[in-house]
């Protein structure tokens, strides 16, 4: 038996993965992983896979990077982990600064969480807090954008709007209120970007108009849905979104956990819209996918609503164990090191030009409906028909073809549904590019070749995708 075959056995035999129906393994390897090293990962049987999707969008510096590693090895001699109530430590301390100074102006308080999940949850019961500090209590409600997704604990569901994540657990959620999306797939024949993101604002204008006095804040994924499909929209939404916000007295929250930190071309997706959102919350890249960690910054606004005497129980009685971990920190400084001394968005423009020209061709193949980038974030949506843009039936796992295919070529690419996408850490070479999308198009090849049978009968999931 091989490394790989008895890793694979002793895993099947203990553990329950996220995001997987496990019965697919009993025909679909797990793949066991020994080392990383840069844009690879290797296998116990010494085969290597480019990780063309950041292990879950996170590892945007490589695999072992030994600049992130040796700043945690410093951090372990000196401070593994202290309390955040009532402790601080400086590697907190630095990190807040550092955030504060490179976040768009008006966001000057740092509050911490574990992971992205729980950052939105702070964001969340934050806004919702300010409201009743201030004399507001009936602000309590939620808008979200359809297609949109902010994690899967509870009140993140309550928010998100992709119904593989939130419909098994309806009962559990709150009542927000869902707008259309801006996503310019859907766009008409022939209307650009922009004028397509403005005409779809009249329904967040229309929504906020009647609602604002319920409403405790808006929630968005600034241009790019992430797990709705990798869908992209322009920045005039968010310009108009910001100002629409103001005029009717609600928090805007972005959700920058996936498109943070260069992902859009920009060290943040705000920044391209010359906006300041109320909330931003980090997760994913902050500490170049080392260690979980969640920041959420806010304005001083927000922080005074809090700021009382211990008996008025203004307090934001909100924690995590692991609440600003030194060694989490040690990490996320030393990513914000190699994003100014390396000028990783500069260099990343010639890389998100690279992957552009590298797909360009797959914009006429016969089973593409759209080739779509934003920064450093491509994707391509394969459908059915490609004049109405008519998507495989998704117990098709088109997708899943690709994946397969990719594994076998030595790539990491995990469509989501029928959308095959690169979001490659940002220590890609231009023919690590390349080889990813000969990869890509041989997959999407095989994967739309033959008509495949799927069981009929009732579909309860009609817009369900794979997660990816």
């Amino acid at each position: 038996m091989s490394l790989n075959a008895d890793w694979m056995q002793r895993d099947l035999a203990v553990l329950w993965h996220p995001c997987t129906q496990m019965k697919d393994h009993e025909r679909l390897p797990v793949v066991p992983i020994r080392r990383g090293e840069g844009v690879w990962l290797e296998d116990f049987d010494g085969k290597r896979y480019l990780d063309a999707v950041s292990s879950w969008w996170v590892n945007v510096f490589g695999h072992a990077n030994p600049r992130i590693g040796d700043r945690i090895k410093s951090q372990l001699d000196e401070l593994e982990h202290v309390m955040l109530a009532g402790f601080t430590h400086p590697p907190v301390v630095e990190l807040s600064e550092r955030l504060v100074a490179i976040t768009p102006p008006g966001l000057s308080r740092v509050f911490y969480a574990d992971n992205g999940s729980s950052g939105i949850e702070v964001a969340l019961k934050m806004s919702h807090h300010y409201w009743i500090n201030v004399g507001q209590p009936g602000k309590r409600r939620f808008v979200t954008l359809s297609n949109s997704y902010h994690g899967e604990t509870v009140a993140a569901m309550s928010v998100g709007d992709v119904a593989l994540f939130t419909e098994t657990y309806k009962a559990l959620l709150l009542d927000s209120l869902k707008v259309p999306s801006p996503d310019c797939y859907l766009r008409p024949e022939g209307m650009d970007w922009e004028t397509h993101s403005r005409q779809m604002f009249a329904h967040m204008e229309r929504t906020l108009a009647e609602h604002h006095r319920e409403v405790s804040a808006v929630i968005v994924e600034p241009l790019i849905q992430g797990a709705g499909g990798m869908r992209m929209y322009h920045p005039v939404y968010l310009q108009l979104l910001r100002d629409a916000c103001d005029r009717y007295g609600v928090h805007l929250i972005h959700d920058e956990i996936a498109v943070g930190f260069g992902r859009t071309g920009t060290m943040f997706a705000c920044e391209q819209a010359g906006i300041t959102p109320d909330f931003l919350v980090l997760s994913k890249a902050l500490t170049g996918g080392y260690l979980p960690m969640a920041a959420v910054l806010t304005t001083d606004t927000v922080y005074a609503a809090f700021y009382d005497d211990y008996a008025t129980l203004r307090a934001f009685l909100h924690s995590h164990t692991y609440t600003g971990n030194p060694l989490a920190c040690a990490a996320a400084l030393a990513t914000l090191d190699i994003f100014e001394q390396d000028r990783v968005i500069e260099a990343n423009r010639a890389l998100s030009a690279r992957m552009a020209q590298a797909c360009a061709h797959l914009a006429d193949h016969p089973h593409v409906a759209e080739v779509r980038q934003t920064g450093m974030a491509l994707a391509i949506e394969m459908v059915a028909d490609k004049a109405g843009k008519v998507p495989y039936p998704w117990q098709e796992r088109r997708g899943l073809a690709v994946y397969q295919h990719a594994l076998s070529r030595g790539a990491l690419l995990r469509p989501l549904g029928n959308v095959v996408y690169f979001l490659p850490p940002y220590v890609i070479t231009p023919e690590q590019i390349d080889f990813l999308a000969e990869v890509a198009t041989e997959g999407i090849d095989l994967a739309t070749r033959d008509r495949v049978q799927v069981a009929s009968g009732l579909d309860l999931h009609p817009n369900h995708r794979d997660p990816g």
